[in-house]
Order: structure tokens, then C-alpha cells, then sequence
């Protein structure tokens, strides 16, 4: 038995409030379709040392939102950093964070508009902290158990013509992870306390047009699996899929997608769950991820006669220098690793990280015990792997323009995160792998 415990608490924005995710959105949203939730699971006793994940319905969290939801848990309770993980969905029909994104709108947001997103935040930082408070107090005695399922709506999103980057639209048969983990927390009487699941896929199955609040695929099926179990509280987590949209779209779509993942946790629950024990490493790290170059003054000025989106970065970079202090030379990076003695490990990784990753990691760290969350601690922007690096494209270059960045990242952000990966897990973790080509998808 471990020691689990769970909460969940209301995150829904006041109205009117500014949506991030999609730029043509000139209004305030002024309706609720679904309310937004954020939800913790905490796992292990004080004598063993517990865990916190928290998962909340939002497109992005920051460093300083992090940092501040770990510090205020470890003043109550001696839980050091590398033991709590907070996680967004990525929905892309909710508030816009301060902190996050800084870019998103290419234009100056008026001050009212500015000041309701500052109060946003500053509220989600409070609920994600007192919703890890709550899970930690609810601990009882559960037994842990996980078990991987797939899903095939995630499709890659990158259009290729002779190896670049051309567009954007779904691309079927580009990379993309359409694993499915599930682990369930049980009651000593076997009923569902918690439930973690992770798909990489976009929470953007609703479109720019749709000026509403709204958790996406990702709400609905936390909601969908918490009715078919009352008392559960659900979990959704984002792996590696920042090249991947949900496929179809649109609103009603958003129901399929919730139950296609709710329907394959009800399968997986029917058949049989590995058994898990409590976490017995954990460890986070922050590396600094070096840009590709540095951008010259002559540049930015040309810039400004761009498109709308490159020219106001380029003027926000141009007023960094004429107020005497340097551009970005690099992106601070979270990475954070829990391994369940030899029979689990997981992995969260900061920023919106494509495909490769997950798929490289499980190659070389075993298929079926690899758990990669994406999304985790620190959104700083998009993490394209060396392949994508290479192709180009939205992911690499046009989307550093809205996370406030001047170019692109180093072409070896790959190798260091991965490298950074296998330094955190533990040393018996990686030897008790044997022969991780075995496990190869």
C-alpha cells in the first residue's frame, strides 16, 4: 500500500478575460462554455518522502509560477523541488498567463485587459498551491497500479515538400506518440481514488474562432472519467505532442476526443494493471539551452518592416537593446525525473516538445516503462528535436517570435536533453533496462 492523496479545485476565470493560443482574437471571451479545473495527486508518506504532480487547465505555467507553487508546499511540508512537477493541458480556450508567451498578441494589450490577466495569475498560483496542500492532507492508504493504452486522434501537423518545412496541416505518417499511460490509485476497498493519464496531442481541437472558455479534449475527458468513477479525481498530462493536432476539429469534436480517451481508460482498467510502490528517486535540473546565434542590430531594424508578428518582436528586441541590456543567448530548461524503483520511470520536460523526444527516450530508455510529460514546470517555448531543427518551420523559427526569443535553438537541444534525462534517472533504473531494443515500437 502508498499513501495517495487527491483534490481538485475550480481555476475558471472572471469575465471578460483574454484567450491565449490564438492570435486573430481581438475581444475579450465573454462565456464559459466548460469550467476550467486544476487537480493534484500526491503520492508517498512523510517518512517516505512524498510526490506532487499538479495538472492544470491552462495553456502554459511559468518558471516564476513553479517555483512559487513548490515554495509555498515546501513551507508546510519538507517536500524538496524535484518532487513536485506542476503540469499544463495547453488548452488553447483559456486565459491568457502573465509570464508566458509575452509576444502572443503582436500588439500592446490595453492596461484594463493587461491587469485582468496579472490577477488571473496571481489567483492560479494560490489555487495550485492550495490544491497541492489539499492533496496532501487527503492521504490514505491505496494500491498503485499502471497499465498503456493508445489513441490514434493526435495527427502530425508538419507539411514536408522534399524535407522542409512547407505548411501546416495534418500530415498522416508524421512522427507522432500515440501512447496511452494510465496509473490508477485503488481504495483499500477497490474503489478509484485517482487517475493519471498522459497523450501527446495538442489541446486544440478548438479553432481560433471560438472566442469561449474551454479545457479541450483534455477537460473533457477528466471530466468523463471522474462521472464514470465518483469521488475519483483525474488527471490529464500532455506528452511530447507539440507537432500534433487532434484530428477532426471543431467543438463537437471535443466530446469524441474526450471519450475516446475516457473509453480507453475503462478498457485498460478491465484488463490487467502493473502494480507500482512508491517513488524512490526523484530529480530536477535546470540547464541552459544555448540560441543558435546572435541576432545583429541591423537585423532587427530590418525585421521591422516584416510581418506583424516579426516586426513587433523586432521592436521589443530593439527597445531591450536601447535600454542597455542584452538579448536572450539562451533558454532556461527545466527536467525532472521520478523513476518507481525498476518498473516505472517518468519524465517531465519544460516547453512544447515535439514528437522525437518521446520516441527517442522510449528507444533508448524501454517502451514499456517510459512515461514522458511535456508541458511541465516552464513553458520558455517550442523544443524541436535535430530532425525538426533541420526541416524548419513554425516549430523552430516563427514560433520564437511570440515566446519573446531572437532566433532559433542550438541544432545539438536535442542531445542535451536527452543526455540530461538519462544523468537524472537513477544508476539501476538504466541497468536494470537490459536490452531496451526489445521494447522498440
Amino acid at each position: 500500500m502508498v499513501a495517495v492523496g487527491v483534490a481538485r479545485i475550480d481555476i475558471t476565470p472572471e469575465l471578460p478575460i483574454q484567450l491565449a493560443g490564438y492570435q486573430q482574437r481581438i475581444t475579450e471571451a465573454q462565456r464559459v462554455e466548460m469550467p476550467l479545473t486544476a487537480r493534484a495527486l500526491a503520492i508517498g508518506s512523510d517518512a517516505e518522502g512524498p510526490v506532487v504532480i499538479i495538472t492544470a487547465e491552462v495553456i502554459a505555467v511559468s518558471e516564476t509560477i513553479s517555483d512559487a507553487v513548490a515554495a509555498a508546499i515546501r513551507a508546510r511540508y519538507p517536500i524538496p523541488r524535484e518532487r513536485i512537477a506542476v503540469c499544463a493541458t495547453h488548452q488553447h480556450t483559456g486565459p491568457a498567463i502573465a509570464g508566458t508567451i509575452p509576444f502572443m498578441f503582436s500588439r500592446d494589450l490595453p492596461a484594463e485587459t493587461t491587469a485582468r490577466i496579472d490577477r488571473y495569475a496571481a489567483m492560479l498560483r494560490e489555487k495550485l498551491i492550495a490544491v497541492a496542500l489539499a492533496a496532501l492532507a487527503d492521504r490514505k492508504p491505496a494500491r498503485l497500479a499502471w497499465a498503456q493504452g493508445t489513441a490514434s486522434f493526435a495527427v502530425n501537423r508538419r507539411l514536408f515538400t522534399e524535407g522542409k518545412h512547407t505548411g501546416y496541416k495534418a500530415t498522416p505518417g508524421g512522427p507522432v506518440d500515440h501512447a496511452l499511460p494510465v496509473l490508477r490509485a485503488v481504495d483499500e476497498r477497490g474503489g478509484v481514488r485517482a487517475v493519471l493519464v498522459n497523450y501527446a496531442c495538442h489541446c486544440t481541437t478548438l479553432k481560433g474562432g471560438d472566442n469561449l472558455v474551454h479545457p479541450d479534449w483534455a477537460g473533457d475527458a477528466a471530466k468523463r472519467i471522474e462521472d464514470a468513477h465518483v469521488g475519483a479525481v483525474a488527471l490529464v498530462a500532455i506528452g511530447c505532442g507539440a507537432d500534433s493536432d487532434p484530428q477532426p476539429r471543431g467543438l463537437p469534436e471535443v466530446a469524441t476526443h474526450g471519450k475516446t480517451v475516457a473509453d480507453e481508460v475503462a478498457r485498460l482498467f478491465r484488463g490487467e494493471m502493473r502494480p507500482l510502490g512508491r517513488v524512490t528517486s526523484a530529480q530536477f535540473r535546470r540547464i541552459e539551452l544555448p540560441l543558435a546565434r546572435t541576432v545583429p542590430r541591423v537585423e532587427l531594424e530590418d525585421r521591422l518592416k516584416g510581418k506583424p508578428n516579426v516586426a513587433y518582436a523586432a521592436a521589443q528586441f530593439l527597445r531591450t537593446l536601447d535600454a542597455g541590456r542584452p538579448l536572450p543567448s539562451a533558454v532556461s530548461y527545466p527536467v525532472q525525473a521520478w523513476a518507481f524503483g525498476g518498473e516505472l520511470a517518468m519524465v517531465f520536460l519544460g516547453g512544447e516538445v515535439v514528437a522525437d523526444y518521446a520516441l527517442r527516450l522510449k528507444r533508448e530508455l524501454g517502451v514499456s516503462r517510459l512515461w514522458v510529460n511535456a508541458y511541465s514546470n516552464h513553458v520558455p517555448c517550442y523544443i524541436p528535436s535535430r530532425q525538426v531543427w533541420r526541416e524548419g518551420g513554425y516549430e523552430v523559427d516563427a514560433a520564437m517570435d511570440y515566446y519573446g526569443f531572437p532566433t532559433r535553438l542550438a541544432e545539438d537541444t536535442e542531445d542535451r536533453i536527452v543526455r540530461t534525462v538519462h544523468e537524472l534517472l537513477p544508476a539501476d533504473f538504466l541497468k536494470s533496462n537490459g536490452d531496451a531494443s526489445l521494447d522498440r515500437p
